[in-house]
């Protein structure tokens, strides 16, 4: 088996360079998508099932995309052809998304609507996002492939700055945030903004990018045995699949988990702790909603930070260290967010989430990608590994409302919830076997 080439730094942006364009759509969607809901009337106990859509498009379609990609060549490419279509559908429905309140006189049917453009606008975010993993595992050495996951990661973090941010700086240079009429003006242009950008990344990474053909891809995989190896199912890859898979997926359970909750009730958090008001309609609410987007950018800001300084914690103390260290201090910056009661000392707790947050986009797809590395159906296990991103996220939409209603209805109280679990994921880090080939670059 060949070693693959090692990639410049300009090749190595370039292929994940899309990716920035994705996340700043993911990004307008988990900063607004409570508060587009809250506005046209959805109730807080109801709020998570709402986000029980996006990862459930995800658990269907991701692997999908893995399976049909494995198997998939074009003059395109066997990635990207899904990538293209996948950008194209998601920019109709962001376009769509923010207009949710508009297509119905009755709030029922209103929230069906949006549910379903959210479904379909989730499904296509998926297609398009998969393939820049896969990409990664396709066509970078194992050498080189923390510094991959790292510039991926780097421009994730990027990307949601600019989407969290957006329709703050629509308000303040004069957009209306106003829901007398139904979502704001603010937020309705963040996501036009939004579709403009995502189109123009996806197509640079396009013009930029040239897959390995498949008879050059099949010098640098493991041989298979062409009666079985080729034509392994689902089943009988979970089976084969290495320790390390399993053992990453239960600390995602925890840490995905604990991010959907922030997602779902960080607005109505703030609007109540910060803003004291938790009418839905008020002025206040939506000041708040505007100021959630600017905390998740420090978020990422911070996440940026300490994605720099995780590898000389974990070249002194360790991977698991420097993971569980990163988990452990989310949890505590989820735990301080009702304690604030002033928007600027929110930032925080959120940059102490970031760092959670920076440790959960590198070293899980880093620790499972260098366990699969020289092996078949690399897209196949990507896709089935994303299932241990979008199942906690499932379990936790399901039962937010019933969580709610337990911590006594009181939305700031599930940042409790939320900082609970990812202590909890933090210790099950240590269940993972590290070994020298998990070094970040």
């Amino acid at each position: 088996m060949k070693q693959k080439p090692d990639l410049s730094r300009t090749q190595l942006f370039n292929l994940s360079f899309g990716f920035f364009g994705v996340q700043i759509a993911y990004a307008l969607q988990s900063g607004n998508n409570s508060r587009i809901f809250a506005t046209i009337g959805a109730d807080p106990h109801s709020l998570s099932y709402f986000w029980i859509l996006p990862p459930l498009m995800g658990l269907i379609v991701q692997p999908l995309v893995g399976i049909a990609s494995d198997r998939t060549w074009t003059r395109f490419g066997r990635r990207i052809p899904y990538l293209i279509f996948g950008a194209l559908i998601a920019v109709i429905m962001m376009v769509l998304l923010p207009n949710t309140g508009s297509f119905s006189n009755t709030t029922s049917i209103a929230m069906v609507i949006g549910a379903v453009i959210l479904m379909f606008l989730d499904t296509s975010l998926n297609m398009a996002m998969q393939p820049f993993k896969m990409m990664v595992g396709d066509m970078v050495n194992e050498k080189q492939k923390g510094l991959g996951y790292a510039i991926q990661s780097f421009l994730v973090n990027l990307g949601q700055v600019v989407g969290f941010a957006l329709p703050f700086i629509l308000t303040y240079i004069g957009l209306s945030n106003s829901a007398e009429h139904g979502v704001p003006q603010s937020v309705k242009w963040a996501f036009f903004i939004g579709a403009l950008i995502l189109i123009a990344c996806v197509f640079y990474t396009i013009s930029k990018v040239k897959e390995l053909p498949p008879d050059e891809f099949a010098q640098y995989q493991e041989p298979v045995n062409e009666s079985k190896g080729n034509k392994a199912g689902v089943v009988e890859l979970l089976r084969k699949a290495p320790t390390n898979f399993w053992r990453v997926s239960l600390v995602q359970f925890f840490s995905w988990a604990s991010f959907l909750l922030m997602w779902t009730y960080t607005t109505g958090t703030i609007s109540d702790t910060v803003w004291n008001s938790t009418n839905t309609a008020s002025k206040a609410y939506q000041e708040a909603g505007d100021w959630v987007g600017i905390v998740f950018a420090m978020e990422a800001v911070a996440s940026v930070l300490w994605a720099a300084a995780l590898p000389a914690i974990e070249n002194k103390f360790g991977l698991k260290f420097a993971y569980a260290l990163s988990l452990i201090i989310g949890g505590v910056g989820f735990c301080l967010v009702p304690f604030i009661h002033d928007q600027w000392m929110l930032f925080l707790p959120f940059a102490f989430i970031g760092c959670a947050w920076a440790a959960m986009l590198a070293m899980p797809f880093t620790i499972v990608t260098n366990a699969l590395e020289g092996k078949s159906h690399m897209g196949t296990y990507l896709g089935l590994f994303n299932a241990s991103i979008t199942i906690p996220q499932i379990v936790a939409g399901l039962t937010g409302g019933l969580v709610l209603t337990l911590v006594g209805g009181v939305q700031a109280h599930m940042m409790y919830v939320a900082g609970i679990s990812l202590i909890l994921g933090s210790a099950f880090v240590y269940i993972i076997k590290e070994h020298s080939k998990l070094k970040t670059v």
